[in-house]
């Protein structure tokens, strides 16, 4: 059998937020904040999961889970938090977005072991 999961009523909540740096920007003060705001929301009471990425053209973009609306709408009041983004704003961002979503469907699938390593495994 397939392992695969179907949630109904997800109450889970996705934050997209990409960013490009100022020529300017101190990039080791950004990369030590930027560390230090993951570390923080990773202990988060509802957080699920954090994925970084940088693209060729330098944009930066966020990808984080929180388990509902509740716990998202905490972090943003965090202070550590607020000043992180104040300093954003004025040491480090010329430009970003933020994009919170409400997941409408919520499916997962995963490979039996032995086929995902490669081995034939039963059909």
């Amino acid at each position: 059998m397939v392992p695969y999961r179907h949630v109904k009523h997800p109450k889970e909540v996705l934050v997209i937020f990409s960013l490009h740096l100022k020529e300017e920007a101190n990039r080791e003060a950004y990369a030590a904040t930027s560390r230090r705001m993951h570390e923080l929301v990773e202990k988060w009471p509802g957080f699920l999961s954090l994925k970084e990425y940088t693209s060729e053209d330098g944009e930066i973009l966020d990808i984080a889970r929180f388990a509902d609306e509740t716990s998202l709408e905490a972090w943003r009041k965090e202070p550590e938090h607020l000043e992180a983004q104040r300093r954003g704003r004025e040491e480090f961002y010329d430009r970003y977005r933020i994009q919170a979503a409400r997941v409408t469907r919520d499916y997962e699938f995963s490979a039996p072991a032995e086929r995902a390593a490669g081995s034939p495994g039963k059909r």
